[in-house]
């Protein structure tokens, strides 16, 4: 007869095993239709179409990074330009990063990295604190990467913040290529995402706040 571990260790696994961490948000507008899958405990397992290709490689990043198995689907106005897609899907996927995390019980709240990307350099801070606010310091030197709008790059943070309700500082530390600025800056973000979203071992039934709540 095969025994089974009932070690409180072992508890705490099956515990965190069992828990679901997903969301599945759909926003729909007379300017994009957008919807967003995401399991926080993934693979980094991407896929994402928005019609914007760069938006599509740096939701990629965020999921091979962070490992979080993301699948974004939008239909946009592209034929007007790519702004309305970008906004959109930073929003509809703030709404599911609050969605997947809930009451935040249990998280580290807390995340920071600095990722280089050849030349380029930059430090993303974040706390899941439930205060959105964003600092950004990126300087871009071009207004296109491709096809796509470089100012776009803060008006997507702009809206994760706004809807997950997170504070965010981003800071440039060097870089003369846009490409690296921009995607050093998303790497960045999903490795602090990554420890951000992770489950405190010493506190996974607490919320992660002096105050009690978040």
């Amino acid at each position: 007869m095969q025994t089974r571990d009932l070690s409180p260790s072992a508890l705490t696994h099956l515990e965190n095993s069992s828990s679901d961490r997903t969301a599945a948000v759909h926003r729909a507008t007379k300017e994009t239709d957008v919807s967003v899958s995401l399991n926080l405990d993934g693979q980094g397992k991407a896929n994402n179409q928005t019609g914007v290709p760069f938006l599509d490689h740096m939701l990629d990043q965020i999921s091979a990074h962070g490992l979080i198995d993301l699948t974004t689907r939008c239909v946009g106005d592209l034929h007007i330009d790519d702004h309305h897609t970008n906004e959109d899907v930073g929003i509809t996927l703030g709404q599911a990063f609050a969605q997947a995390l809930g009451d935040r019980k249990g998280i580290q709240r807390f995340g920071h990295f600095i990722a280089p990307l050849d030349e380029a350099l930059v430090e993303v801070v974040l706390d899941f604190s439930g205060r959105p606010h964003l600092s950004y310091g990126l300087e871009i030197p071009t207004q296109r990467v491709g096809t796509y709008d470089t100012q776009l790059v803060r008006e997507f943070f702009v809206a994760v913040v706004n809807h997950s309700q997170m504070t965010l500082h981003i800071r440039q530390l060097d870089g003369i290529n846009s490409h690296h600025i921009i995607e050093a800056t998303f790497k960045a973000f999903a490795r602090s995402l990554r420890m951000a979203v992770a489950i405190d071992p010493r506190r996974q039934h607490e919320i992660p706040s002096s105050k009690g709540v978040l």
